[in-house]
């Protein structure tokens, strides 16, 4: 997905807070995968970590399973509704929760050694930015995964279209995206059981 057809913040939340309440329900076997791409990060006890997009905070309690109760975790979204979902489900016990816009974080530079981040790059509006300010919040040599439960073939599958080639989430795309954004590319994965794109902060 281009810049483009990336979501604002009106689209994003027009697009999920209606969906909020039934999300985990539409894909209620996806915690083992969310459980795995936070395992990439290597995370370790103590670390600060950043579910950027949380959504109901599905990777919330595997990252605070990962950074222990020394550790510090926040899950940042700008839909209410999914905000409150995660609520719901509890999720508030492992993260402080923060109603916020990805491209402007209300966090200080390198405040973070991680940052996960599902499905989260089609939903920029402008992709370099928001790669860029999770740069900001991240310590050089900290890390960002960007995953999807599957990959980007099923997932055009499943949506019932194809891959364009200006998507953003192909290697030969993200690898420059990511690293005029301050970010290197050090694992590609993109198969039908999952996506991941494994970076390391420069600096």
């Amino acid at each position: 997905m281009t810049d483009q057809h990336a979501d604002g913040p009106h689209e994003a939340r027009a697009f999920f807070g209606p969906r909020a309440a039934g999300w985990d329900a539409k894909f209620p076997d996806d915690g083992p995968a969310y459980a795995a791409g936070v395992g990439e990060l290597g995370l370790r006890d103590g670390d600060r970590v950043l579910d950027a997009g949380c959504g109901t905070g599905r990777a919330l309690p595997a990252l605070r399973e990962a950074v222990g109760p020394r550790g510090t975790v926040l899950g940042a979204d700008l839909t209410p509704e999914m905000l409150r979902a995660a609520v719901r489900a509890g999720r508030d016990r492992c993260a402080g929760l923060l109603l916020a816009d990805v491209g402007r974080l209300p966090l200080p530079d390198a405040a973070l050694d991680a940052v996960f981040a599902a499905g989260l790059l089609s939903h920029l509006p402008h992709s370099a930015d928001g790669l860029a300010e999770l740069a900001r919040i991240t310590r050089p040599g900290g890390r960002l995964a960007l995953f999807h439960p599957i990959g980007r073939a099923a997932l055009a599958a499943r949506k019932g279209h194809a891959i364009t080639p200006g998507d953003l989430r192909a290697e030969p795309n993200l690898r420059p995206l990511l690293a005029d954004s301050g970010w290197e590319l050090v694992r590609f994965v993109d198969e039908d059981a999952r996506y991941l794109a494994l970076a390391v902060r420069r600096g």
